[in-house]
């Protein structure tokens, strides 16, 4: 009875202090969550929270590894009191050694004295005095290995093997979720990057019809007619200048068509001889021709089923206007050299920069042909009339050849409203030229409306000088007089090249004082580039 008594309060001191250690562990715990949950920077946090519990006694160096990906193999990704080269050497196949028999077992891997146990492989170096033991748990997450948390336990350590596995269990589980949270986030911010990528495109897809960008009025009207006559088999007639886009429309046309799936053929009918033209429309025979040594489709028979794109067809000579007709009324023809009568199913769409009314009443193109061909005409304005959709092609073509020549670029206020006053007689085929010789000439950065200047062809050359366009640096202080006097030219006959370049020489200060010393200004007035009443002033001394 009196031994029962006595070691009752053995029992409670053991409670009690059982209870104190929980509170202490738990609070540790809760103080570890909390690093973990108030930086966005988890590498740094995880190594605070290893090093809190250095602090606390319960370990002298702790390391967290992580699993490749689609590998058995262990690489460190956190660790305190470690060197640089010895986080280098810290890795472990899956079965190698305390760290990968835990990540292969599965099972928490304990070694009571790593002074002298074959396990231990040290591969992290600098074991003290201090270090006695090692213990290494893997991380499971979905039943599947994600990593392993190792540390090296002192002899004063306050926990058991047990409480250690369970202490790293636990710890490693709130590492573990960090991590993944923090990759999630990252995830999601990629994401969040694609979506608004994407959106900018589909935003930018707005003014694009099948590869076509526009928004103005005209352009619009002649989506809303596409729409409207592409899944017919009706004949059309693109008419529009050169370089407005013409095979984009037939193409279009094509993909928006009932043969869509079938073959889509395209002939430049003025890129060939009057010869090979028919030949390359109809076919021929073998030996129908000298160098016709087998039998050839010609491209109504190629384009069966789908749709033939005749550009150019104003070009084309009477003789053949005649076939041209026939097939479009009978749907057949014969190859060239041949007897033999061919049916073919074809949609055609033809194109021409030419007046064919006036080729009409010229007697140039058969009345009847233009008429067939006329079906649905298509008309197309040129950029000139399309002002609006000037900077978004010029935005278009700028990005497209930024990407392919690897460069970042972009206009100042003034360089991109001497874009938008071009006139384009070139059309989109020579915006499009010269954004590619803009983005291959000049450099990266900035692009100022003197560089594009010298980049433009000569005609836009011109232009820049007739606008008057606002100077980008402040204008340039004079100390010529403000007006000049007046030269006595020698008679007709006798002007000496002394006296022409007095001439030019006070021309030059006239307009110099005329555009308060702006030379770009001046330049215009004159009809000179800025490069060249540069070389004058240097020429002739003028003080500006």
């Amino acid at each position: 009875m009196m031994t029962f008594e006595a070691n009752i309060p053995d029992r409670e001191e053991c409670r009690t202090c059982s209870l104190t250690f929980a509170y202490k562990e738990i609070n540790l715990l809760y103080e570890i969550a909390m690093i973990l949950s108030s930086t966005t920077d988890i590498n740094e946090s995880i190594e605070k929270s290893m090093r809190r519990l250095k602090q606390h006694g319960y370990l002298e160096r702790c390391a967290l590894f992580k699993k490749k990906e689609e590998l058995n193999e262990l690489e460190l990704l956190n660790s305190i009191d470690l060197e640089s080269y010895q986080k280098k050497m810290a890795t472990y196949r899956f079965g190698e050694g305390a760290t990968g028999l835990a990540a292969s077992s599965r099972e928490p891997i304990v070694i009571e004295n790593i002074h002298n146990n074959i396990d231990y492989l040290n591969k992290m170096g600098n074991i003290t005095t201090q270090m006695v033991s090692y213990v290494a748990v893997p991380l499971l997450q979905d039943d599947e290995v994600t990593g392993v948390i190792s540390a090296n336990i002192g002899k004063n350590s306050p926990l058991g093997f047990d409480e250690i596995v369970r202490m790293l269990t636990i710890v490693g589980s709130l590492f573990v979720g960090s991590l993944k949270l923090q990759q999630t986030i990252v995830k999601e911010k990629e994401s969040i990057t694609e979506l608004k990528t994407y959106y900018q495109e589909e935003m930018q897809k707005e003014y694009k019809f099948e590869n076509i960008v526009g928004k103005s009025t005209k352009m619009q009207h002649v989506f809303s007619l596409i729409n409207t006559v592409a899944p017919t088999d009706a004949t059309i007639l693109i008419r529009g200048e050169t370089g407005t886009g013409k095979e984009l429309i037939a193409t279009a046309i094509h993909n928006l068509s009932r043969r869509q799936n079938g073959p889509f053929i395209k002939l430049n009918c003025a890129a060939i001889s009057e010869t090979l033209l028919e030949s390359e429309l109809f076919g021929h025979e073998k030996g129908a021709f000298t160098d016709a040594r087998e039998m050839r489709k010609g491209r109504f028979e190629l384009a069966d089923g789908g749709t033939l794109f005749l550009d150019e067809i104003g070009d084309i000579t009477p003789s053949l206007q005649v076939k041209l007709l026939r097939i479009l009324q009978e749907q057949e023809f014969e190859r060239v050299g041949g007897n033999k009568t061919i049916k073919t199913n074809v949609r055609l769409v033809a194109a021409t920069n030419r007046n064919l009314e006036d080729m009409v009443r010229k007697g140039e193109f058969r009345e009847d042909l233009f008429y067939r061909l006329n079906v649905i005409p298509i008309n197309l304005p040129p950029l000139r009339e399309r002002y609006e959709d000037v900077k978004l092609l010029i935005e278009h073509y700028l990005r497209r050849f930024m990407k392919e020549h690897r460069k970042n670029m972009y206009f100042t206020k003034a360089a991109m409203e001497l874009l938008l006053d071009y006139p384009w007689p070139g059309n989109i085929r020579e915006l499009q030229n010269t954004m590619e010789r803009m983005v291959l000439i000049c450099p990266d950065g900035e692009l100022q409306p003197e560089m594009l200047a010298h980049v433009l062809p000569f005609n836009y050359q011109k232009l820049y000088m007739q606008n008057e366009i606002a100077p980008t640096t402040q204008p340039i202080t004079m100390h010529v007089p403000l007006s000049t006097p007046q030269i006595d030219l020698p008679p007709s006959g006798h002007m000496t090249k002394k006296s022409l370049h007095e001439l030019e020489r006070d021309s030059i200060m006239q307009a110099l004082t005329d555009s308060h010393g702006i030379q770009t200004k001046a330049a215009r007035l004159l009809g000179m580039t800025a490069r060249q009443i540069g070389y004058k002033i240097k020429q002739y001394g003028i003080e500006i």
